[in-house]
């Protein structure tokens, strides 16, 4: 196997889910690196690398459904989650006899709740997100998910 190309994508979050399901923004900011739209092939294949490529937009599938799965999760859970950042990276090998696919996404929320939440039942709510996430469920890809916990005492 010869190189590999990654594609990068960060997506931020914040708002408080601590109300239940009905109440919390789904709303979120990704970035590529470059802007979303027009867009284009990967810079491999001939395309700009300032244009987002499908391959990031894979990327950017499976970060929003995680998250917006997650906040569900959260929600209904009565944690109160209050900031959501990810760096999510896919990888596809340049495969020198025939076809390849994006076959791993590594998924890095780092994630801040309000007061104080058990870390078994935050990675609990994570691998919850994962199993609902609709995206995930459509992939052959693998999925790491690298959730790392962080604790806000801040009562606004």
């Amino acid at each position: 196997m010869a190189d590999a190309h990654e594609y990068l994508v960060d997506l931020t979050w914040s708002g408080s889910t601590g109300e239940g399901y009905e109440h919390y923004s789904r709303q979120y900011e990704m970035h590529t690196g470059g802007t979303l739209g027009p867009f284009s092939a990967d810079p491999a294949f001939g395309g700009e690398a300032t244009l987002a490529n499908p391959e990031q937009l894979l990327v950017m599938a499976a970060a929003s459904c995680q998250l917006l799965s997650f906040l569900a999760v959260a929600a209904r859970s009565r944690v109160d989650v209050v900031q959501y950042a990810d760096r999510a990276v896919g990888v596809m090998p340049q495969l020198s006899d025939g076809p390849s696919w994006v076959t791993e996404i590594t998924l890095s929320p780092r994630i801040t709740v309000r007061g104080e939440v058990p870390e078994s039942k935050l990675h609990r709510m994570v691998q919850i997100g994962h199993r609902e996430c609709f995206i995930a469920g459509s992939l052959r890809t693998r999925i790491d998910i690298q959730a790392v916990f962080r604790t806000s005492h801040d009562p606004t």
